[in-house]
């Protein structure tokens, strides 16, 4: 084992507490926010700035930036993006369908509709207004845990 490796363990082990914050840039802040709000319920813990938003769901952390008017034309829906997804887990299958229904009813563009997967998880995805690609996942594994904050 190298002397980085060791950190590494020693780091996870003492103070790594998984992947909890996600900033995404947005090209219409208030419509970014409805959408998270809305859909997963995520509530606002700090807006710095009419530019910057802060959202949470309990133990997690979104950051909203808008992106600069000077810089929109930058950012075209139809590009590919270096992120592929990212994911909300729920409680049980039933939580996906609620929110797949939920999202249909909204009018949000559905990737890919619910399925089981291989490993016994249920999902579907999901676009949010700038086109992210988000997963709603059931995950017997680690959906069934009991969350708390410290």
């Amino acid at each position: 084992m190298t002397a980085h490796s060791q950190d590494h363990e020693r780091g996870k082990a003492e103070s790594i507490q998984g992947l909890r914050h996600l900033a995404l840039k947005v090209t219409d802040l208030e419509a970014s926010l409805r959408f998270y709000q809305t859909l997963f319920r995520m509530r606002v813990v700090w807006q710095p700035d009419p530019q910057n938003v802060y959202l949470s769901s309990g133990l997690d952390n979104l950051a909203l930036h808008q992106i600069p008017p000077d810089e929109l034309p930058l950012y075209q829906k139809d590009h590919g993006q270096f992120l592929d997804h990212f994911g909300f887990l729920v409680d049980s299958p039933k939580s996906v369908d609620r929110l797949y229904m939920q999202a249909q009813e909204l009018g949000v563009p559905i990737v890919k509709p619910p399925r089981s997967h291989r490993d016994g998880s249920y999902s579907f995805y999901l676009t949010d207004p700038d086109h992210v690609i988000i997963q709603i996942l059931y995950e017997p594994t680690i959906s069934t845990i009991s969350w708390s904050p410290r």
